[in-house]
């Protein structure tokens, strides 16, 4: 009867291991895609359209990093909800997580917070 408590523990270690490197991305990409999203809503759009306008070209570089950065951002989210088995729905929320300054951040508390649920159990 060990061996099969043996083998379980064992797959379960090993998932718990691949879920973690899955979620170090995921936390990573998101609070990335988070800063982004705040200099991209409250610095580069603010001076594009409200005041500063002839000053817009010094923050160009926002907009530009984080178009690159965000489909980045979709594939680690989407490979985190895979490996933690989340619902589809769940799943679209993480990714639209990151189109929103704040949201990006409580997704990536929220995926921690499950993680450590499944550690401790």
């Amino acid at each position: 009867m060990s061996n099969a408590n043996d083998s379980t523990n064992n797959a379960n270690g090993a998932y718990l291991k691949s879920l973690h490197s899955s979620m170090m991305r995921f936390r990573v990409m998101a609070v990335w895609c988070g800063v982004m999203s705040l200099l991209l809503w409250f610095v580069n759009v603010p001076t594009h359209y409200l005041f500063l306008k002839s000053t817009h070209h010094y923050f160009t570089w926002i907009a530009l990093v984080h178009g690159f950065t965000y489909p980045i951002y979709v594939l680690a989210a989407f490979f985190y909800c895979l490996k933690a088995r989340k619902s589809l729905n769940a799943t679209i929320l993480f990714i639209l997580a990151g189109t929103l300054p704040i949201a990006s951040f409580v997704a990536e508390r929220r995926a921690l917070k499950d993680f450590q649920a499944l550690q401790a159990k």
